[in-house]
């Protein structure tokens, strides 16, 4: 699985440790690709390292490895390889599962989990620069907490040198009562790793290959071992949990809040407020309580979004309004107002101006500059002309119970309320529909058709 790594290339690579289940998950799904803010967990950890330009990123797989690697691949993820571990033998295990894939890699090497999505590119940049500034063999991010009792312990000598990682469950009392704790991220020189990651042994209560031996290996051995100090505890949150993903989650949303309202975004009530990492919101848009942005949403500048709307890969123009609304891989354009209580589905293409009312719901369809749509209305496969009004209750009858056809309505065409157009018909240009008439043949242009069916075709 995977390929070599070039000695040409790069100095820096990354090995993602993303083998485990994740049993207190309860979950039949690989615990990586449990979603924290809209991304599997993984990609989060994926994406902290393209800032960092990591030459190759090694993701340690186990547990149903051929999905998380299909994931990977289908997010189009770039320097990505992958390295079986059959048995989950432990950290150091893995990290010794992924050495053969940096054959002939001489630079650093990070070293992270792939269960922490808190992880930012500029902590791992200071860890990086501060292993390079000292020619550390090994470097260590750390934290000051005394809340993080589960935490493996920094043992320091009397001068202050890092001696070794105690983990809590083989902690002495006195062991126990540090404070210092390793946060689970390292840089190590690719030799340091290939020389010392063989004299792992399982000799502690775990019975498992600890990657945090590699300290005291490395102390006794005379090499030079330091660690970085960081102030965002937040970091070293790594998600076990159904309650750790929600906070996970929690903490993401209010960085990307926070981020919005710095570009000049208006959230009204943050708490409320649920936006995915990859939305883009232009400046003085407002975001109204109870407001849902999903996946790749785009939303332009001017647009008031809420209250009580999920938008979900969409593009919203300029200028825009949708309230009270659902709206699911749509296209709309400038000036557009949608909702109260509106329903967009999928290829659903709003030209600017237009009016779409409550309770409509329109899908695979196009809807042309200015036209109104104002109330309970399905538009389903049809193609609706500029300027044309379609009358509350219109429906456009587009499945005959085998198969699915498209209406075609023109330019400035009234269709009267409670009209129902049977599929696949055109109404042309300038026409006109009485109330409640049921059309199965095609209308001209210019024309009046009233009657169930439609049966007078008067002339305009």
């Amino acid at each position: 699985m995977g390929g070599e790594l070039s000695a040409q290339c790069e100095s820096v690579a990354a090995i993602i440790l993303a083998a485990g289940k994740g049993t207190r998950m309860k979950s039949e799904q690989a615990k990586v690709l449990h979603c924290v803010l809209g991304q599997p967990l993984l990609f989060r950890v994926l994406r902290v390292l393209e800032g960092l330009e990591s030459s190759l990123n090694v993701v340690v797989v186990g547990h149903q490895a051929e999905k998380v690697e299909q994931t990977c691949r289908e997010a189009q993820i770039d320097k990505v390889a992958f390295a079986l571990q059959s048995e989950q033998k432990g950290t150091g295990h893995a990290v010794q599962s992924a050495m053969p894939t940096l054959e002939g890699f001489d630079g650093r090497v990070l070293i992270l989990n792939g269960d922490m999505p808190l992880m930012t590119p500029d902590i791992l940049r200071g860890l990086l620069e501060q292993a390079q500034k000292e020619d550390a063999a090994l470097t260590l991010l750390t934290a000051i907490s005394a809340q993080h009792r589960d935490f493996g312990r920094i043992i320091r000598t009397d001068d202050g040198q890092v001696k070794r990682i105690q983990e809590a469950k083989d902690c002495s009392p006195e062991e126990y009562a540090v404070q210092e704790v390793n946060v689970g991220a390292y840089c190590a020189k690719a030799d340091f790793l290939r020389k010392f990651l063989p004299k792992l042994t399982s000799s502690n209560a775990q019975g498992e290959l600890y990657l945090t031996d590699l300290v005291s290996l490395g102390y006794e051995a005379g090499e030079k071992v330091t660690a970085v100090i960081t102030q965002d505890i937040s970091c070293a949150l790594g998600v076990n949990s159904r309650a750790d993903l929600a906070r996970a989650s929690a903490i993401l949303k209010e960085r990307k809040l926070h981020e919005l309202m710095l570009s000049g975004v208006s959230v009204i009530d943050p708490a409320s407020t649920w936006i995915e990492e990859g939305v883009q919101v232009g400046p003085d848009s407002e975001i109204w309580p109870g407001t849902v942005l999903q996946g790749n949403t785009q939303i332009g500048r001017d647009c008031v979004i809420g209250p009580n709307t999920q938008i979900t890969d969409s593009i919203i123009g300029q200028n825009a309004r949708v309230v009270h609304s659902v709206l699911n891989e749509a296209t709309v354009g400038n000036g557009v107002n949608i909702g109260p209580f509106a329903y967009l589905r999928p290829k659903a293409n709003i030209s600017d101006n237009v009016k779409i009312g409550d309770f409509v719901e329109i899908k695979n369809s196009n809807i042309g500059l200015g036209t109104k749509v104002p109330h309970l209305t399905y538009v389903g496969d049809s193609d609706i002309g500029s300027k044309t009004n379609l009358g509350c209750g219109t429906i456009t009858c587009n499945y005959d119970g085998q198969a699915k056809h498209r209406t075609v309505i023109g330019d400035n065409v009234f269709i009267g309320s409670n009209s129902s157009l049977v599929a696949p018909v055109k109404i042309g240009d300038g026409a006109k529909t009485g109330a409640g008439a049921v059309i199965i043949r095609d209308v001209a242009p210019g024309t009046v058709v009233v009657g169930v069916p439609a049966h007078d075709i008067v002339a305009k």
